[in-house]
Parts: structure tokens; C-alpha cells; sequence
């Protein structure tokens, strides 16, 4: 078993240097499996200018890269080892979060099954959320994720692409029937992504963030 105490403080990539980030809406970026925070930073110039973008690197050295929890088909994975990486996360966001006027979420593949995983164990706390070739878990009748309090309020865009080659239909099928029940649905498909994210991706993304998030902003 991980102890998410002894997990190393976490590595963050901004998109602003600290005197330019407080007051504005904190976009934060989960990458997938075996990846790191630089991987998806690659993003915040074609994002909203409005956020302050801040991308993570999971806490488990995975080959050349790193991983939030085990592979779900592995021995290995548990749901308690999801949640350990969710409140290593979640500790991070507490601490930043006075200087924000509100949290997004983005996650990747493995990076949407954690973004997913914060709202649904905090759900009041996040202003919209945005899931990409990624999955949510199957957390069964585990009491810290509260699916019952997310009354289809909260903004989630999914993005995928039905031929993609790494989520296994057990995992779509589940989040299907997660997202329909649980968040205010965007969902959208792409042909010829792959497990990816193309230019008409983000630029729908983009477009989803400033309805959501900037727009309402006080």
C-alpha cells in the first residue's frame, strides 16, 4: 500500500509567473500514464488567456515518466491507491485555492479518471471540468465520492474518439453512464484522434472554458 503522506511534494509547471497568477481562474492540468507536467503544458497557448494554468506530475515514477495510481488492469490497483493520488492532488488545490476566484479541471486518459475522481469526492469545489480520451472509475459504494450530490450542475466536457485504442469498452461504458446521470454534458466525438487530442478538440475546449468558466466570472 502507498501512504500518500510519504509522496513527494508536488511538481507543478505554471503558465504565469507567480506575481501575474492570483485573480485569475486557476485552469489545473492532469496528464495521463507515464507522462509528466510538461506534457500537456504544450496547451496553454492555444487555452483561454484568462486562466492561470497550472499542470501537475503524478507522484509514482512509472518508466521514464510517472503515473497517479496503478493500471486498472493490473494486481496492483485498488481504488484506495485512486485516492491516495486524488488527496495528494486535492491537498495541492487546497492550498492555492484562496488565490483563485474558482478551479477547472483538465485531465488526460489517466489524468480524466483523477479529474473526475476530485469532483466527485468534492463536488461543490469545482466550477467546470474537462475529461479527454480518458474514463472515470467504477468507485462502487465507496462513501467519499459523493455521485449523489453532483445534481448535473457542474460543466464537463468529454472528448474522445470512438476508435480510440487504449480505453477498454468496460471503462467507456461505465463513464457513459456516469456523465449522463451525474454533470451538465458536453460531449463530443472525433474520428482520426486516436488515444489523442487534435486542433478542433482544443479549439472546442477553448470555447467550452470561456462559456463555462470566464463568462461567469464576477
Amino acid at each position: 500500500m502507498t501512504d500518500a503522506s510519504v509522496f513527494p511534494a508536488p511538481v507543478v509547471q505554471w503558465s504565469h509567473p507567480e506575481d501575474q497568477r492570483a485573480g485569475k481562474p486557476l485552469l489545473v492540468l492532469l496528464h495521463g500514464y507515464g507522462a509528466n507536467e510538461q506534457d500537456l503544458m504544450g496547451l496553454a497557448d492555444m487555452l483561454p488567456a484568462g486562466f492561470a494554468i497550472a499542470s501537475v506530475r503524478a507522484p509514482l515514477a512509472m518508466g521514464q515518466g510517472y503515473t497517479w495510481f496503478p493500471l486498472t488492469a493490473s494486481i496492483e490497483y485498488t481504488l484506495e491507491r485512486v485516492t491516495e493520488a486524488s488527496a495528494y492532488v486535492q491537498e495541492w488545490i487546497d492550498g492555492i485555492r484562496p488565490h483563485h476566484p474558482s478551479v477547472t479541471l483538465l485531465g488526460f486518459s489517466m489524468g480524466m479518471a483523477m479529474a473526475t475522481t476530485l469532483l466527485r469526492q468534492r463536488p461543490e469545489d469545482y466550477a467546470a471540468v474537462v475529461g479527454l480520451s480518458g474514463f472515470a472509475v467504477d468507485a462502487g459504494a465507496d462513501p467519499s465520492f459523493h455521485d449523489a450530490d453532483l445534481q448535473g450542475t457542474v460543466p464537463f466536457f468529454w472528448g474522445r474518439d470512438q476508435q480510440d485504442p487504449v480505453i477498454t469498452a468496460d471503462k467507456i461504458d461505465f463513464t457513459m453512464g456516469w456523465v449522463r446521470k451525474h454533470v451538465k454534458l458536453t460531449k463530443v466525438l472525433y474520428t482520426g484522434m486516436w488515444h489523442g487530442i487534435n486542433q478542433q478538440e482544443i479549439g472546442h475546449v477553448g470555447e467550452f472554458l470561456t462559456h463555462e468558466v470566464l463568462n461567469k466570472q464576477e
